[in-house]
Order: structure tokens, then C-alpha cells, then sequence
């Protein structure tokens, strides 16, 4: 400690303070805290030292884009930029036209830095922000971002930020969809060969979230809207304690739109693709009993899938219509939805139907009752492929759509469903998309971190 104690007092008397703020912390946390601050500020002091050694290096001047003469040096311009280790000045060489044409600066460290004119904060603090933005709100993602790197920006920086992202993530998709409209399949995301091996299971739901009324203005009534959520993952199973089977997913991605099933189709079938949809050894579809999921099912992934009703969905079907069948004997409309729900847990769906028929010959029954049997009966004859539930759980598939909903929490519910948020088009879109870049491992790419190769 002391030769480095000595080497930072020769260099600047602030760091030697810090040294000795360190060496009078009376706790380990002040302490660790101190050097904390000691280790940012010697970063700002290498990272402007390296940065004014090569803004100084003799440059070799390119033709002007004018008149093509050889461009010279006007001598050295400051810069200053926003970093994760604080506030970085430096000095670089800035050149023109000889003949006064009007280019504006050329700084060829600029360009090599990746830095644009008039930028003041540096990529990786906006990496970083737009990252706690993904989970927090924008008011706590600020506070964080001084917590773990004492730089100080606003929730309005944060949005804008995430606003250039999420734009950026938005146009990235829809050359994709462009692309896939033409027929020009995208690239398969590379798995691991025992990833590859495993089901694909494709899912959908959707989630309403508050929205301000008349074009996202501030007062007024809340609007709710529905959001469409798909799932997609590999499915792989382990045996618990009690030795029963329990299904995980890996390799999870979201897809998501703030618009019906017609937006959401070519989205699922792009990443359906990405996926491994068109060679996987098991496709399963999972989805509650909403027309427009199977609607989806049928025009796209009918002839790759099998498809599975939510069970849970089912049931809670059937107890609508006993219900409405067996009005006021509660004990014998229970012991019927019993009955009923054991034969179709149990693949047997036919005796079911076959109940519903037999209670819709009856001539006292109510019309509502009626009403209500004949489109249980509609929905579960609809369905009568997609109900072989023991078969399914034998094949260690899973019968409910919990994964599915619980990928609409967790996307939807979390972010933007908090106490008071009511959201504008295009900040929930914004927003959205770079949550789905984050969840499928694609958030990195929308923030150029390294250099590209010369």
C-alpha cells in the first residue's frame, strides 16, 4: 500500500486525499466505498491520459470532400463525455479545408472512437441505463444507475434513451418481417445439440395494459388494451422427490404486439422459425380456448404442431354449464363437473359430449341453460383433438397454459402495470421491444459495444 500510496501522491494530491480517506475508514464498507471512488477516479486520469496521447499522434489528412484538397490540421479541440467512471475531458486534432470550404471539423479520433458530433454521454452509460429501464421504472432505473456508478442523469435522459433503442429494435423487426413476406427465411438461432433435441412448445395469450386516452395525453378516462403474448421453448422434464415428472423450459423467447392476431401471426412465425419450428422433433401448441389463437393454430402451425386446449381453460368451461344446467341443486351440479372434469382429465372427452347431447334432448330445459350447454358443446366438439390429456401428460407434455400466462406476467404485468402507469403508444412500444431484445438475449445488439472488424 505504501509504494502505491507514494506513486499516487506524486500524480495528484486528490487521489492521495482518497488514499487517506481510505486509510481512516473506520468500517469495512466505508472502506471498500472509498476505494471505490479512489479506483473510479484513477480510471478518469488513464482514460484521459491514453485518450490525449492519441488525439495528439500526427494524422495523415484525407483529400477535402469539396475540393479535394488535402485537408490540415487546425489545431487541438476539447471533448468532453458522460462515463461510467465519471465526467472524461481530452484534447484531439481537428482539420479543414485549406480553401475554406464549408465541411465542417473532421476529428479522426472521433470517427475511431465510434463518438458522433454533439454526443455527451457515452454508450456503455446508455447500455447500462436502458437496461435497469428494462425492469424499474425510469424515476428508480436513474436512482440505480448513482447507486452503482455515482453518475447522475435523469428519468428524462432514461426515456429518451430507451425511446433510440426501442426505435432501433422496432426497425430491426420489421426489415425481418419485410424479409420473411418475400420468402426469405431467417437464420436458425444456433442450440446446443441437447436443446435441439427437446419439444418446442409455441404458446400465445394476451394481457390488457392502461393506456392514456386521446393519443397518449395525460387526463382522461384510462383506455385498456390487449397485448399478444407468444411463448416459445424447448420443453425438458426432470423427476422430483415424489418421483412425479415436472416440465422446465429452456431456451424461452417472447415474441409480443400491441394489436390483434393478424399483427401477431407473421411475429410468432418469424421466431417459429428462428427457432427450429420446420425440423423439430416434437411441436406442441398450447393455448386456453380464444378463437383467435386457434384461428392462428390452423392457418400456421396446424401441420407441424399438435395442439393441446388448456385443460384448466376446459374445466373451468365445464363448470360454467353445469351451472347453468343444474341451477340450484349445488350439489349435484358439483358431483357432474366432478365426473365431468375426471373423464376428460382421463382422455374420455366422448362421454362428456355425450352428456352435453343427452341434456340437450331434454324438453324443460331452460333456454339460457340451453344456450349455455350448446356452446359447451360447440367448444369442447371443436376441440375434441386437442383434449387427449392422458396421452399428452404420458408423452410428459403439459396440459395448461401456466407457462404461457406467466410469461404475460412477467413481460407485461411487471413493467408496465404498476400503481398509476397509463402508457402512450409509443413509449409502451419503445419500451416493449426492448424488454423482448433483453429476454431474448438480443439487447446487446442493439448498442455497438465493439468495434467492428477492419
Amino acid at each position: 500500500m505504501s509504494c502505491l500510496s507514494q506513486s499516487i501522491a506524486q500524480s495528484d494530491s486528490v487521489l492521495q486525499e482518497l488514499v487517506e480517506k481510505i486509510r481512516d475508514a473506520p468500517s469495512l464498507a466505508l472502506l471498500i466505498l472509498a476505494a471505490l471512488q479512489l479506483g473510479r477516479a484513477v480510471a478518469v486520469k488513464v482514460a484521459e491520459e491514453v485518450l490525449n496521447e492519441r488525439g495528439q499522434v500526427p494524422t495523415k489528412w484525407p483529400g477535402c470532400p469539396g475540393c479535394g484538397q488535402k485537408l490540415e490540421s487546425k489545431g487541438l479541440a476539447s471533448r468532453e463525455m458522460l462515463t461510467l467512471i465519471g465526467k472524461v475531458k481530452w484534447w484531439r486534432r481537428r482539420g479543414g479545408c485549406p480553401a475554406g470550404c464549408e465541411i465542417g471539423q473532421v476529428i479522426p479520433l472521433d470517427e475511431a472512437l465510434g463518438v458522433q458530433p454533439y454526443q455527451r454521454t457515452s454508450l456503455e452509460v446508455k447500455w447500462l441505463g436502458s437496461a435497469l429501464a428494462v425492469f424499474v421504472s425510469f424515476e428508480t432505473a436513474a436512482v440505480l444507475l448513482r447507486l452503482l456508478t455515482g453518475v447522475k442523469v435523469g428519468p428524462k435522459s432514461l426515456w429518451l434513451w430507451v425511446q433510440e433503442a426501442g426505435q432501433q429494435a422496432i426497425a430491426q423487426l420489421q426489415a425481418q418481417l419485410k424479409a420473411l413476406a418475400q420468402d426469405s427465411l431467417p437464420a436458425e438461432e444456433m442450440r446446443a445439440a441437447e436443446i435441439e433435441a427437446l419439444p418446442l412448445l409455441i404458446g400465445a395469450d394476451g394481457v390488457l395494459v392502461p393506456f392514456r386516452p386521446d393519443g397518449g395525453k395525460s387526463k382522461g378516462k384510462t383506455v385498456w388494451r390487449e397485448v399478444k403474448v407468444g411463448i416459445l421453448a424447448r420443453l425438458s422434464t426432470q423427476v422430483n422427490k415424489t418421483d412425479q415428472r415436472i416440465t422446465r423450459l429452456k431456451q424461452r423467447r417472447l415474441v409480443a404486439v400491441l394489436g390483434d392476431i393478424d399483427a401477431l401471426k407473421p411475429r410468432l412465425w418469424l421466431e417459429a422459425i428462428r427457432q427450429g419450428l420446420l425440423h423439430s422433433p416434437q411441436v406442441v401448441w398450447l393455448a386456453d380456448g380464444g378463437r383467435g389463437f386457434w384461428r392462428l393454430f390452423d392457418e400456421r402451425f396446424a401441420q407441424y404442431a399438435t395442439g393441446i386446449l388448456d385443460f384448466y381453460h376446459a374445466a373451468q368451461n365445464l363448470w360454467k354449464g353445469a351451472k347453468s344446467w343444474l341451477d340450484g341443486r349445488t350439489q349435484q351440479a358439483h358431483n357432474w363437473f366432478t365426473s365431468a372434469r375426471r373423464c376428460l382429465r382421463q382422455g374420455q372427452a366422448n362421454d362428456v359430449l355425450a352428456d352435453l347431447q343427452a341434456a340437450l334432448e331434454l324438453e324443460d330445459l331452460p333456454v339460457s341453460a340451453r344456450e349455455t350447454l350448446t356452446n359447451l358443446y360447440n367448444y369442447l366438439d371443436k376441440h375434441r383433438d386437442h383434449m387427449d390429456y392422458a396421452k399428452f401428460k404420458e408423452l410428459g407434455l403439459p396440459i395448461g397454459s401456466g407457462m404461457v400466462e406467466s410469461a404475460c406476467k412477467w413481460l407485461i404485468q411487471q413493467r408496465f402495470k404498476g400503481v398509476g402507469m397509463r402508457w402512450s403508444e409509443d413509449g409502451f412500444n419503445h419500451l416493449l421491444h426492448l424488454r423482448l431484445a433483453w429476454v431474448n438475449g438480443r439487447f446487446d445488439d442493439l448498442f455497438t459495444l465493439v468495434a467492428p472488424p477492419t
